[in-house]
């Protein structure tokens, strides 16, 4: 009966663990810079749906460049995650459109004569 309950236990532990961590595609967003600064930021090789995120941790403000379709994603990623910790949430510079962000032309093929 004790071993039962040891398995249980490690489940609960691997469980909070897990809550931690939030996967940024169950919210429709993309983490693009990290914990950076507003120098690499406000870039203009971004697309331009991107938005400015500032958030706390340990009484450190962090500020991270996310995107995503709709602000409100945003929001209720971070503050799911860092619930008041979050601070404000404002547009990026970048000026890239988002469908053609992150494209890579392809390479042309020499046509057959």
């Amino acid at each position: 009966m004790t071993e039962e309950v040891k398995e249980e236990e490690e489940v609960v532990v691997e469980e909070k663990k897990d809550e931690n961590k939030l996967n940024p595609y169950d919210y429709s967003c993309e983490i693009l810079l990290s914990k950076t600064n507003l120098e690499k930021a406000n870039d203009k090789k971004f697309p331009s749906d991107a938005y400015l995120v500032w958030y706390t941790i340990d009484g450190k403000e962090m500020l991270d460049l996310t995107r995503s379709s709709k602000q409100s994603n945003i929001f209720d990623m971070y503050y799911d995650k860092y619930k008041k910790e979050l601070k404000r949430i404002e547009w990026g510079m970048g000026t890239i459109n988002p469908t053609m962000w992150g494209y890579k032309q392809s390479d042309k093929k020499k046509k057959k004569k």
